[in-house]
């Protein structure tokens, strides 16, 4: 275990550290950058966080929700993928869940999550 932890630390960027922190029910930005080709563009994708996995930073993701033209998108990132340039933090949701797949089968008012009355940091 301790050469699998050497080899997980020496290829992190600990990019972790500068993101925000977030949870189940919060909406948030990530920007990402795309390479087509010999370009590369920065898009973003706006939604709420329906599940956080991993145990330690370097095996941690996080799945983000969004409707687009009437159809749920969901996406997954790695939270130490080189490709996200920054997340933002939107919206704090209050949920009781750590996992929100709920979310799926709900449409219109139904889907929509209440507010948390926490403030929102940028750490």
């Amino acid at each position: 275990m301790d050469l699998i932890n050497l080899v997980e630390q020496s290829f992190s960027q600990n990019k972790a550290a500068g993101y925000p922190q977030f949870k189940a029910g919060d909406t948030i930005t990530v920007t990402y950058r795309i390479k087509e080709g010999d370009k590369e563009r920065l898009q973003n994708f706006r939604g709420v966080v329906i599940q956080i996995c991993g145990a330690t930073p370097y095996t941690r993701t996080f799945t983000i929700r969004k409707i687009s033209g009437g159809v749920g998108v969901e996406r997954i990132f790695p939270y130490e993928s080189p490709f996200i340039e920054k997340i933002e933090l939107n919206k704090v949701g209050k949920v009781r869940r750590a996992r929100i797949f709920y979310l799926r089968n709900l449409a219109g008012k139904k889907a929509r999550i209440k507010e948390a009355k926490r403030k929102v940091t940028a750490e």
